[in-house]
Parts: structure tokens; C-alpha cells; sequence
């Protein structure tokens, strides 16, 4: 037998279809819902009926198997055999986080494919990955964040089942397993919450549309469906954190934010992506903080990625001075309160100096900030060099994109598979006008076409052997000195000349963003160095234009 549960407020009589069968669901004593036991187990399809219209799939549902349109199927979570049950995972402080895609991680693109990859990982040093989205979404390829089954794993990756065995590996070589969730909208397509109860509202709006329901009548249940859900996640798949994508989207107006409440249920590590700049997100609940672990600060990476390229556009306006980098490097945001051109006002909040830097999350690259480039383009193995130099001694904790490491050079593009032609259509037409706006000129790939996710598949019979050895490197001494992962640091530069020293206890890491030589004040024992051109001379280090090197003194 199998209990059948749903909550459907505003319908006057529920069903559950099962094969040719439709049984009546009772109401019960919990406002709302409707529940009833049918003959069967784990494998039967079932769909909801809803004053005589559907059936439609669970807004629960554990397994889609046939598609975000298609019926659910039961799943019984208690049917996988785990081999993790001794694991512990890390404390976040000295770990190194990396981002990969399940789709586009190997060329099958399935959870499985990418257990073969997993000892690549441990080579490198990695303790936690962090998987984008894979609540089931509409077509077989996509980013993930149109999802519309928060509770099912995207079939074409391999299921349940093998996101179990994937998260199972992963811990079996003491790798930490943290899942991208999107809470602050759903897709288009596939999307039913609206036909069972008031998930969504009027009242607040997001860049997707309305806003998933939070704070007005009915929210109780849609609080409690994000809470569950996330729940469910660290308890039936063993994963040990979130990733909260995009929280400054959740539109929430109650005393106690959902961020507060989740992180005070939530047995798991909960990472949000936040462009509030608001330091409240990571301080504990008792001093009026909402309490999460850790959360994205997109302003070292701005301030690295100027530095490093030159580029000053767009939300970069603010950015690419030595003088950015080094306020980074020491307070975590560039904008705590100070005027953002690009915003055209002032932004931010400054960072309480008792805030653990490991709290913040740091990368040179993310998907965001590849995929919304125009083309898709990574950076380049020469700025890769001289960016992980800093970002892997950095006092808080670094993430890296999947094939960052080896210097990829395959694109990371954006890519959706909309199967409603009008739908597929608006969103390669509105990819091109955004950036026609901002003035690109060359060729936006189409999201649409099946050659646009080919291209940002990564190709592992490449690589730069010295780039991949230059990470392994620096994490090896970031493991190795336990100086480069707590919160002591010092930072001088010169703005003229482009270099920058940060000293971390008694390591020092140099470098020459400039293109000429220069000798930079350094004693001590060399440890690592961008090339064999790096040598001492009066007392300091000579470093050649466009490298870096750390010395132990």
C-alpha cells in the first residue's frame, strides 16, 4: 500500500489516478490536504486529479522518469543500499569548494560518468563539490535553474538512484557533497503549483516573474514545502550542504526570514548567493544575523578578474585598481556602503571584523560569471596563473570551476531545451537582444540549438599539464600551512607599477600584474613561482612582468 498525500486548498474534490484507476482522497485534519492509501509500491505511476482535471504530477513528486510533464512515480528512498554511513564531512574553514555540472562534466553527461572523474578531484586537492541544479527540469540539457520538481533529480542525469551513487563516491573518498537549490522561482514549463495552492504571488515580483508565495495568506504551506524539501535533500540523498541560489530574490517580509528559519532546521552546511552584500547573512542568529555558513562575495572575484583582464564594463566600473583588490583581499566586499556606478547608488555593508573570512566564497570563475558572457569564454591559462595564486592563499574559502584547473578552453555557453517552440524562441531571441543592448556585436550562440551545449561540454584529452600542476601546488601548501587558511592578513601594492604582496603570517605571496620586471621586497625561502625567471637580487625578488611567487620568511 501506498499513502498518497497532497496539499490542495482550492479544490473541492481530489483524486489520485493509478494505471486506469482513480481513487478519492479524504480530506484531513491539517487545512488543505488530502490523503489516501492505494494498492501498490515503489515503480507505479500516479498523477493527481483535481476537481475532475488532470491527472498532474505531484508537487512532491520523488521520481519523473517521464519527463516534467509526464506522470511521478513512487520511489521508496529506504531501497538504496549506502556504504557512507561512517562519513563526516570537513569543516568548511581550510576547504577547497569546485562547481561542476553534471551535463557537461563528461561527455554522457550522467551522474555516473562523473564518479569516473572523481579521483581526478582528489588529485587536485578538492573537498567539497558543488553541483548546480538538478531538480528535474523541462527537456534533457539546461543549466538547471528552471527547475519545476524540486523534489525529483533530472532523470537524463540518471535519477535518484544515481545521484545517490554519485554523492556515495564522492564520500567514499572523503569528498563533501553541497547542491545547488533554487527557492526563489521556478520554470516555465512543467511548472503546476499554481493549479494545487497559492505557491506563488502577486504581491512581490522577481526578474522571472512572481514571486514564489513567502509572507502572504496560504504561505504557511509554501514555507513549509521549501523547508521540507531542503530536509529532504541532507536526509535521503546524505548530502552535506546547500547552495541557496539568488537569496536576495526571496521576497519575504514575515519577522523571521525563511533564510532564519532554514538555518535554524536546516542539519547541513547552507551556502548563500546573495547581491545584498549584507554580512547579516553569515553572523549567527543570537547577534541578529539570519545564521547561514557561509555566502558567494561576487566582489573579489570582480576586483580579481579587472586586475587580471583589464576589462571595466558593466558591474566591473568599479573595479580593476590594485586599490579594489587589496580592499577585498582584507574586508571581503569592495561595496560596504560605498557609491556602486554601476547600481547608481550606494551599496553594501562593512563586514564585522569577527566574521570568519573562511565564511566567504571566492572564485575566479562560476558559471554566472562565464555562462553570462556573451560567448561563453573562460580565461585564459596566463590570468588563471597569477588569479589562483591569490585566490588559493586568500584567507576565505575558494571554489573552482570545472576545468578551471587544466585551463579549458571549451566555452561555457548558456543552454536550454525548451520543448514549447514559442517558448524555445523567446529565449533565443531575448539572449541575443540583451546583449545587443549592451552593445555586443559578434555572434550570441542560440541557447536553443543541441551545438551550443556540445561546445561547453569539457574535453578531458586536453589540458595544460604546468597549469594543473600550479593548483595542485598551491593547495598542497594551503593544506601544508595552516597560516593560509585562517584570518591573519597584510596587503601592500603599488598602483602605478601594478604589483601587489599579500602576507599571510609568515608567507608572502607577490605579484606582478604589470609587464616589466620588478624587484618587489621578499626574504625567505622560495617556495613557488609562476616561472624560473623569479629570482632574488638585493635582498628582494625579481619577479618578470605577469607572475607571481610565494616565499616562506
Amino acid at each position: 500500500m501506498t499513502q498518497f498525500e497532497v496539499w490542495a486548498p482550492m479544490a473541492a474534490r481530489v483524486e489520485v489516478e493509478v494505471g486506469l484507476d482513480r481513487h478519492e482522497l479524504a480530506r484531513t485534519d491539517r487545512p488543505g490536504w488530502w490523503a489516501g492509501e492505494v494498492e501498490g509500491g515503489h515503480g507505479i505511476d500516479y498523477g493527481f486529479v483535481l476537481d475532475g482535471e488532470g491527472p498532474l504530477p505531484d508537487p512532491r513528486s520523488a521520481w519523473q522518469p517521464l519527463g516534467v510533464h509526464g506522470l511521478s512515480r513512487v520511489y521508496d528512498h529506504r531501497g538504496f543500499a549506502w556504504t557512507d554511513l561512517n562519513w563526516r564531512a570537513r569543516p568548511l574553514r581550510g576547504s577547497v569548494l569546485y562547481e561542476l555540472h553534471v551535463g557537461t562534466f563528461t561527455g554522457e553527461g550522467t551522474f555516473d560518468a562523473a564518479v569516473t572523474r572523481l579521483d581526478h578531484l582528489v588529485s587536485l586537492g578538492v573537498d567539497v563539490v558543488e553541483v548546480m541544479p538538478v531538480a528535474a527540469f523541462p527537456g534533457t540539457r539546461g543549466w538547471g535553474y528552471d527547475g519545476v520538481h524540486l523534489w525529483a533529480v533530472h532523470e537524463p542525469y540518471g535519477g535518484p538512484d544515481g545521484f545517490k551513487r554519485f554523492v556515495d563516491a564522492c564520500h567514499a573518498r572523503d569528498i563533501a557533497v553541497v547542491l545547488d537549490v533554487v527557492y526563489n522561482h521556478l520554470g516555465p514549463s512543467g511548472n503546476y503549483l499554481s493549479r494545487f495552492g497559492p505557491y506563488f504571488t502577486q504581491a512581490h515580483h522577481t526578474p522571472w516573474g512572481q514571486a514564489v508565495n513567502l509572507d502572504q495568506p496560504g504561505s504557511d504551506e509554501v514555507r513549509t514545502y521549501l523547508l521540507d524539501n531542503a530536509r529532504m535533500w541532507l536526509r535521503d540523498f546524505h548530502l552535506d550542504g546547500l547552495r541557496l541560489d539568488a537569496v536576495h530574490e526571496l521576497k519575504d517580509t514575515r519577522a523571521t526570514h525563511l533564510l532564519e528559519e532554514l538555518a535554524a532546521q536546516a542539519n547541513g552546511l547552507l551556502i548563500a548567493e546573495s547581491d545584498l552584500n549584507d554580512p547579516r547573512m553569515v553572523t549567527v542568529r543570537e547577534a541578529g544575523g539570519l545564521g547561514l555558513d557561509a555566502q558567494w562575495n561576487d566582489d573579489l572575484h570582480h576586483a580579481l578578474h579587472a586586475a587580471l583582464t583589464g576589462e571595466t564594463q558593466g558591474y566591473y566600473a568599479d573595479f580593476g585598481s590594485m586599490a579594489a583588490l587589496a580592499k577585498t583581499l582584507t574586508g571581503a566586499f569592495f561595496h560596504d556602503g560605498t557609491y556602486s556606478a554601476f547600481r547608481g547608488r550606494h551599496h553594501g555593508r562593512p563586514v564585522d571584523p569577527r566574521i570568519p573570512p573562511s565564511r566567504f566564497v571566492v572564485c575566479l570563475q562560476n558559471h554566472d560569471q562565464i555562462g553570462n558572457r556573451a560567448a561563453g569564454d573562460r580565461l585564459p591559462a596566463d590570468v588563471l596563473t597569477l588569479g589562483a595564486a591569490l585566490l588559493l592563499t586568500s584567507p576565505y574559502t575558494p571554489m573552482i570551476f570545472m576545468g578551471e584547473e587544466w585551463g579549458a578552453t571549451t566555452p561555457w555557453c548558456y543552454f536550454t531545451d525548451h520543448q514549447e517552440p514559442e517558448l524555445a524562441r523567446a529565449v533565443t531571441e531575448g539572449r541575443r537582444r540583451e546583449f545587443a543592448e549592451h552593445g555586443w556585436a559578434g555572434e550570441v550562440p542560440d541557447p536553443q540549438a543541441e551545438e551550443t551545449f556540445g561546445r561547453s561540454v569539457l574535453d578531458w584529452d586536453e589540458g595544460n599539464q604546468g597549469l594543473l600542476g600550479w593548483y595542485r601546488a598551491l593547495i598542497a601548501l594551503r593544506r601544508a600551512r595552516p597560516e593560509l587558511t585562517g584570518p591573519q592578513i597584510g596587503v601592500s601594492y603599488d598602483e602605478d607599477d601594478r604589483w601587489l604582496i599579500m602576507d599571510r603570517g609568515t608567507t608572502r605571496v607577490l605579484v606582478n600584474f604589470g609587464g616589466d620586471a620588478q624587484l618587489l621586497p621578499a626574504g625567505g625561502e622560495l617556495l613557488l613561482a609562476t616561472c624560473g625567471e623569479v629570482h632574488q637580487e638585493d635582498g628582494g625578488l625579481v619577479l618578470p612582468g605577469r607572475s607571481a611567487a610565494i616565499v616562506s620568511g
